[in-house]
């Protein structure tokens, strides 16, 4: 089975301050265990890395790089699917809702996946199963 994971995991289970971080921990083994292929956009690690690099540092980075990226399956970004992540964001009229969001959504919904592992409640509007 496949399963999305969003920047705000990434981001939770790599800094020791962020208040899910031990959430994200407990989570991330499970989900480990449980076998899951693990999916991601080629978008959400530009956005991971990116906050990672500015919030934490770059041995983050390094860490996500060794200990993270090799267990994930890569979703590029198509043309198509930034067309509609961009006319979904703009739909929307919502500043707090994100273009990468959008695009994830999108994703999900062309590739079948239903699961995603966040700490973003936009993923729950959308009608995906959130964990933890």
């Amino acid at each position: 089975m496949r399963m999305f994971i969003d920047t705000s995991a990434f981001y939770a289970l790599l800094d020791r301050t962020d208040e899910s971080h031990l959430k994200a921990g407990r989570e991330w083994n499970r989900i480990l265990d449980a076998d899951y292929t693990l999916v991601a956009t080629n978008y959400v690690l530009v956005e991971t890395l990116a906050l990672l690099q500015s919030r934490i540092g770059l041995e983050a980075v390094r860490r996500f790089q060794e200990d993270v990226f090799p267990l994930l399956s890569l979703e590029f970004v198509t043309p198509k699917m930034q067309r509609l992540g961009t006319s979904a964001l703009l739909a929307s009229s919502r500043r707090r809702l994100s273009l990468v969001d959008c695009i994830s959504f999108e994703v999900m919904r062309e590739t079948g996946i239903r699961k995603v592992f966040t700490f973003d409640p936009h993923f729950i509007e959308q009608g995906f199963e959130v964990l933890p």
